[in-house]
C-alpha cells in the first residue's frame, strides 16, 4: 500500500565529486529512505565534479521531501533544481488544438476560411444533417463537469477540475482517435447546467458527462437523454458499470460460478454503486445486496427517496436488515465503490467458498487487497500497482468510438452490456486466471472490441459508417 509510485516521482540535478563511490551512495541512500532510483543520467562532466539527473519514486509529496533530504545529507553532494515529474507533465495542460490541413498560401486560406467556407455554412443551414459530414462535430464529445465531485478529492471547483477533463480528453484522443474538449462549468445549479449543455450541443456528437456530484447527476442526465439528440453518457455511472461487469463475467469464469445463480453485496450506493447495481440487474443477476454509509439497504428503511428508493425496491429479495458486515455471510461477491477500510479479512472469511473482491474505492480500497487474497479466490482493485485494475478507460474510449461511428442518438442498457462481454472476452480462455480478469488498458485488442461491440448493438453494423466527401 505504501510502494513508492512514479505518481510521486522526482527528478533532482546535483552535483558529486567525480570518481570515488558518490553515486553509488545516493543510490543507496535512497532506496535505504524508502524511495526507488529510476535513472540517472549524467549532464555534465569535469575532472572534480559530475552533474547529474537523479530521477526516483516517493509515496507521497512528503516522502519526496524526505528523499531530497537524504540525497543532500550524502557527502559531497550539492543539490540544485528539483522537478516534481507530474508538475512539470501539466504545465501548460496536455492538450491542444491543431489543423487537419496546412494553411501554406492564399488558396488555402480561401479555402479554409472565407471566402470559400461560406459555401460550407450555406449547405449545412439548407441541411443541418451535413454538420456531421463536413465539420468537427461528427468526431467530437464534450467532457463536462461542475467540479462537485473530482476523483477522490470531493467538491473541488470547475478550474481545479480541468486537469482531470484534460486528462480525459487526452485519452479519448489516444485510444479511439475522439477529439474531445474540456468544458468545466462555473454553476452547480441543476437546471443551469443543463441548459448549457443543450445550447452548445449542436457542436459535438456526444456528451460525456464526469465528476458530477449524486444525486443530482442522475437528474442530469436523465434530462439531457431525453432533451437531446445525441448520446449522453455519464462514466462514473456507466464507464464504472461495464468495467464491473466484464470483470465479473471474468471472475465468475475463474470460480465456475453463475451470474444468476450467485449473491452479491455491494458497498456504496452513489451514482457508481447505482449504475453497477442496474447493470448487473439487466445482465441477470438475481441477488443483489447493497449497503451504504446507513447500512442495508431494504424496504423498510426510513427515509429513502429517488434513486436509494429504486435500490430498496429491486434489491434485497430476503430482506436483509443491519450491517454491511451482516450482510457479507455467505455472499459470492463483494463490490466496493465507497470508502476505506469497511471491510476485513474477518468479513471476507465468512463468504462463501472461491469468493470474488472488487475494492474498488480509491486511492485506499475499502480492504488491502493482500489480506483480501488470503481468504478470496479473485481480488480486483481500482489501483494500477495491484493485479486485475478496473478502470474506467478499459471502456469509454472504445463506447464513444462505437456510438460516434453508428450515429448512434442514444445510449441504450444493451450497448453496456454488449461492451461489457466484448471487454471480457478480449481475455482469453489459455490468459485467464485470478490475477489477469482485466486487459491491459494498452492491450492492442481493447477499444477495436469495445467500439465494435457498440456500434453493432447501436445499430450501425460491424463496420463504421462512411461518409461521403461530397
Amino acid at each position: 500500500m505504501n510502494a513508492p509510485s512514479v505518481s510521486y516521482s522526482i527528478t533532482v540535478r546535483l552535483e558529486v565529486p567525480a570518481g570515488g563511490g558518490g553515486v553509488g551512495q545516493l543510490t543507496m541512500a535512497v532506496e535505504q529512505a524508502g524511495g526507488a532510483v529510476t535513472a540517472l543520467d549524467v549532464t555534465r562532466s569535469g575532472h572534480e565534479r559530475l552533474s547529474i539527473d537523479v530521477t526516483c519514486a516517493a509515496r507521497d509529496t512528503e516522502h519526496a521531501d524526505q528523499l531530497v533530504a537524504v540525497m543532500r545529507s550524502v557527502p559531497g553532494v550539492v543539490i540544485g533544481k528539483v522537478s516534481d515529474r507530474t508538475f512539470l507533465m501539466h504545465l501548460g495542460g496536455k492538450i491542444e488544438m491543431n489543423t487537419k490541413h496546412p494553411i501554406r498560401n492564399r488558396d488555402d486560406l480561401s479555402m479554409i476560411y472565407t471566402p470559400g467556407v461560406a459555401r460550407i455554412c450555406t449547405a449545412i443551414a439548407k441541411n443541418p444533417e451535413d454538420a456531421r459530414r463536413l465539420t468537427i462535430k461528427r468526431n467530437s464529445v464534450a467532457v463536462i463537469t461542475d467540479g462537485s465531485a473530482v476523483l477522490g478529492l470531493g467538491n473541488i471547483g470547475p478550474k481545479a477540475a480541468l486537469p482531470v477533463m484534460e486528462g480525459k480528453a487526452a485519452l479519448f484522443k489516444r485510444f479511439a482517435e475522439i477529439d474531445a474538449w474540456p468544458l468545466c462549468l462555473d454553476t452547480q445549479d441543476v437546471d443551469e447546467i443543463i441548459n448549457v449543455v443543450k445550447a452548445v450541443a449542436p457542436g459535438f456528437a456526444g456528451i460525456n458527462l464526469e465528476d458530477i456530484s449524486a444525486p443530482r447527476c442522475f437528474e442530469i442526465e436523465a434530462r439531457l437523454r431525453a432533451q437531446l439528440d445525441i448520446p449522453v453518457f455519464h462514466d462514473d455511472q456507466h464507464g464504472t458499470a461495464i468495467v464491473v461487469l466484464a470483470a465479473l463475467y471474468n471472475a465468475l469464469r475463474v470460480v465456475e460460478k453463475d451470474l444468476s445463480k450467485i449473491r452479491i453485496v455491494m458497498s456504496g450506493a452513489g451514482a457508481a454503486g447505482t449504475a453497477i447495481i442496474k447493470l448487473l440487474l439487466a445482465a441477470g443477476a438475481t441477488d443483489v445486496v447493497v449497503a451504504d454509509i446507513a447500512g442495508v439497504v431494504h424496504r423498510g428503511r426510513e427515509g429513502i427517496t429517488g434513486e436509494l428508493a429504486w435500490l430498496a425496491e429491486h434489491t434485497n429479495k430476503l430482506g436483509i436488515d443491519g450491517t454491511l458486515a451482516d450482510a457479507i455471510v455467505g455472499a459470492d461477491v463483494f463490490i466496493g465503490v465507497s470508502a476505506p477500510g469497511v471491510l476485513t479479512g474477518a468479513d471476507v472469511q465468512r463468504m462463501a467458498e472461491k469468493a470474488i473482491v472488487f475494492a474498488l474505492a480509491n486511492p485506499e480500497p475499502e480492504i488491502d487487497p493482500a489480506v483480501a487474497i488470503q481468504y478470496a479466490e479473485v481480488v480486483a482493485t481500482g489501483r494500477s500497482d495491484f493485479p486485475n485494475q478496473i478502470n474506467n478507460v478499459l471502456a469509454f474510449p472504445g463506447v464513444f468510438r462505437g456510438l460516434l461511428d453508428a450515429r448512434s442518438t442514444e445510449v441504450a442498457t444493451p450497448m453496456l452490456i454488449a461492451a461489457a462481454k466484448a471487454l471480457a472476452g478480449v481475455v482469453t480462455d489459455d490468459e485467464l486466471n485470478a490475477a489477469y480478469i482485466t486487459p491491459s488498458v494498452f492491450h492492442a485488442d481493447v477499444h477495436q472490441a469495445v467500439a465494435a461491440a457498440v456500434r453493432e448493438a447501436a445499430g450501425g453494423g460491424p463496420e463504421p459508417v462512411e461518409t461521403e466527401v461530397a
